[in-house]
């Protein structure tokens, strides 16, 4: 999935579309490598199987779906969330809205749970970037990318 071929759309959405649990994961996890998925990420947030979820959540940073923002910054502050989730979550906010990330992760920073803090800086980190490439990009002056 990582070298997109012309069939992976489709073979997605054929697997997406599927009754069986673990296709439906597959579809969700390639998502995260192939473009054009949103309305499919976004549904597959709500999912109940964890596994699905997670998977969501990396596309959705993936891709920046800013129409995912309010469910993972729920993930954030949920104090019910599982950790492999939280980290996830965690990472795609900075993806998804590096400025307001900024703000969300800053409770975070300072975990006991090593793992979180370290996804936190590494995000805001993250997040840092995105905001210096984003005024770049608005710079007129500046050449396009």
């Amino acid at each position: 999935m990582r070298a997109s071929q012309d069939w992976h759309p489709h073979a997605i959405r054929a697997a997406y579309a599927s009754d069986d649990e673990v296709w439906r994961l597959t579809a969700v996890f390639c998502m995260q490598f192939v473009r054009g998925f949103d309305e499919q990420i976004l549904e597959a947030l709500d999912s109940r199987n964890p596994d699905i979820q997670y998977e969501a959540v990396v596309a959705a940073g993936n891709w920046e779906v800013d129409a995912a923002w309010p469910h993972v910054a729920a993930l954030v502050t949920s104090m019910e969330t599982e950790k492999p989730l939280l980290l996830a979550a965690i990472a795609a906010a900075a993806s998804i809205r590096p400025q307001e990330a900024f703000v969300l992760l800053d409770d975070l920073a300072d975990s006991d749970d090593e793992d979180i803090a370290d996804a936190v800086h590494e995000a805001l980190a993250m997040a840092e970037g995105h905001s210096v490439d984003d005024e770049l990009d608005d710079d007129d002056d500046s050449p396009a990318r």
